[in-house]
């Protein structure tokens, strides 16, 4: 039971939302995990867009049930946060309100509905009520930490977090900022951190092992390599397809390295969670 917030300083894009939707239906598939997806986006829906679009496709895909993915007017984390503020929540089946992507394997909460930024500020109050009890359901809750979740809130979730993930690009001025944050924040030198890079460009001068180098980092970085097929999936609600398709490729296929590196990512944060288990 534990709770990953990917969570970025950056106010460019880091492949943050796509990193997340890549690794959490990667586990899925390979591991025997039960994994809760949740989007704390404003008026953006790039997460649950990547595996649902408008019209209803439930299916059956290569033995692992699908989607219905449609959730009604009082489901999502609006029908949620009802549940919780009349206390019924300890009776409830979290899944009741979120979108399945494969049954007993993956589910989103998607974004809060609202358009107007104060309500959305309201509800974000109430996440850290979700996620604790959310935590009672799931192996594994994701956390996508939107930029524009208010400081109070954003800081609640990562102290609730058991493993933050830090996005970063590949871009010096990035990678010098993380470094600043650390120096200045002790928060971020504990040891439930992990790095990522989204989109990541394996011929940049900026690749995993020279950046490791320069921030003396001794974990080791993870990366989501920027991938075709992977982004063209998520604009068009097909990842969970692709990755049934691409899970086994051999060595010298096109996506070869975008499974390995998520590969390794996985295992990375597996390794990660049991290690601060045993410390407990």
């Amino acid at each position: 039971m534990s709770i990953i917030a990917f969570w970025s300083n950056e106010e460019k894009e880091t492949g943050q939302t796509m990193s997340m939707v890549a690794l959490t239906t990667y586990m899925a598939i390979e591991h025997n995990y039960k994994i809760l997806s949740v989007s704390t986006s404003f008026n953006d829906n790039t997460l649950e867009k990547s595996y649902f679009a408008t019209r209803k496709t439930p299916g059956l895909m290569n033995g692992m049930p699908q989607a219905q993915n449609q959730v009604g007017i009082e489901n999502g984390v609006e029908g949620l946060i009802k549940i919780i503020n009349s206390n019924r929540i300890a009776n409830e089946n979290i899944s009741n309100y979120t979108k399945i992507v494969f049954r007993e394997r993956l589910d989103v909460l998607c974004a809060p509905r609202t358009k107007s930024y104060e309500e959305y500020k309201r509800i974000t109050t109430m996440y850290p009520s979700i996620l604790q009890a959310a935590n009672k359901n799931y192996d594994f809750i994701f956390v996508d930490m939107s930029k524009y979740i208010p400081k109070e809130q954003a800081k609640q979730i990562l102290e609730l977090a058991d493993v933050i993930v830090i996005n970063i690009t590949q871009r010096l001025k990035t990678i010098n900022s993380l470094l600043k944050l650390k120096e200045k924040d002790n928060f971020f030198k504990k040891n439930n951190i992990l790095i990522n890079i989204g989109r990541y460009d394996r011929f940049s001068k900026y690749n995993t092992t020279n950046i490791s180098r320069y921030m003396k980092e001794k974990k080791a970085i993870n990366a989501v390599p920027y991938n075709t097929l992977f982004f063209e999936a998520c604009a068009e609600s097909k990842v969970a397809e692709l990755f049934l398709r691409i899970r086994k490729v051999d060595a010298d296929d096109r996506n070869a390295m975008f499974i390995v590196e998520i590969s390794k990512f996985a295992q990375n944060l597996i390794y990660k969670v049991q290690e601060l288990q045993m410390k407990m």
